[in-house]
């Protein structure tokens, strides 16, 4: 059990650097959403403006920190506003379709675990100074 953060560590982080990584150096052409649709309009404001290139390059830099044991607080911090933004994504835009994916699922129950067994690190984020 005492490797069981190590391993869900690298899972997610190899997770978020291949996805990232897939986007930012073109290895996969993902099909675009259907025209029309609320995924199609959210990703048409998205792609055009560089901002999913923003986000991916977060993607892979918070999948390295998280790998890495001595950086994992700091790419948890990273990766959550992105966890999120992909639940908020699933959950309004996409009607909640996807929004339990085996995927999703993991990612999710992953990161939990990963902050519950690094709690006290994040405490000092919540005591008064």
């Amino acid at each position: 059990m005492k490797h069981a953060p190590t391993v869900v560590a690298a899972l997610l982080g190899a997770l978020f650097v291949f996805a990232g990584a897939a986007v930012l150096f073109h290895w996969v052409d993902a099909p675009p959403p259907p025209e029309g649709t609320p995924a199609g309009h959210f990703m048409a404001a998205l792609a055009p403006t560089g901002y999913l290139t923003f986000v991916k390059s977060l993607e892979l830099i918070g999948g390295l920190l998280v790998a890495i044991p001595r950086t994992r607080n700091a790419g948890l911090l990273i990766l959550g506003p992105i966890i999120v933004n992909i639940l908020a994504f699933h959950g309004f835009v996409m009607k909640g379709e996807g929004l339990f994916s085996p995927m999703l699922l993991f990612i999710v129950a992953a990161a939990i675990y990963l902050l519950w067994v690094e709690r006290r690190a994040f405490g000092s984020l919540f005591r008064r100074a």
